[in-house]
């Protein structure tokens, strides 16, 4: 019977929570389907396509936040984030898997929607694209230290040191509230930080 790419997709997904990134290799793949390897080739040229194609997946297996729900823009940029947050999450090296990634055919309709929603909102459609952009290297890099910090050993939030309230009195009362290893909270202080950024910038322009 034909591989599908579907099968691979669903493997691959399988695997990379088995092994992690630097485990999922197109021959180890290719053993755990039973094929040949240059039977994976079929589908995908390289690793970095076999990614592409995980990272879609990934994506489809969370809901989006729908800008029908949110006329504030706010609060769906905010819920958007956390959506995709989720998506990265949910499979081990997610956010590995999303670094250098584009946006597929089949993406784009929602991407143009979502243009017109902040354009209407006030924002020019460059800085519309520029704000979302922000917003996911936001979620992907903050998710690359959390999960790094499972892969260690460590906890997502954990306090790297204990300064001396004598010596450095303003480092060790911030770490008082970091080391409460609320990595949720932490995350939304900088997202909504961020958007508080978008509005003033839209804000000066009149939006």
């Amino acid at each position: 019977m034909k591989l599908q790419r579907e099968t691979v997709v669903a493997a691959a997904l399988k695997l990379l929570d088995e092994v992690g990134m630097d485990g999922l290799t197109t021959r180890r793949l290719a053993q755990d389907l039973g094929v040949q390897q240059p039977s994976l080739y079929w589908h995908f040229k390289n690793k970095r396509e076999l990614l592409d194609a995980l990272a879609e997946a990934m994506l489809a297996e969370q809901k989006p936040a729908d800008i029908a729900d949110y006329p504030d823009w706010r609060e769906w940029m905010a819920a958007q984030s956390h959506a995709f947050r989720r998506c990265l999450r949910a499979h081990r090296d997610g956010a590995r898997v999303h670094i250098g990634t584009r946006p597929q055919p089949g993406e784009l309709g929602e991407g143009e929607g979502e243009l017109a929603y902040l354009v209407a909102a006030g924002f020019t459609p460059a800085d519309a694209l520029r704000a979302m952009i922000s917003l996911s290297y936001y979620t992907i890099g903050w998710l690359l230290e959390e999960q790094a910090a499972t892969e260690a050993g460590r906890g997502p939030g954990q306090a790297p040191m204990a300064p001396d309230p004598q010596r450095y009195p303003l480092l060790a009362q911030a770490q008082t509230v970091l080391s409460q290893n609320d990595v949720d909270a932490d995350y939304e202080y900088g997202l909504r930080a961020l958007i508080a950024g978008f509005e003033a910038l839209i804000g000066r322009r009149g939006g």
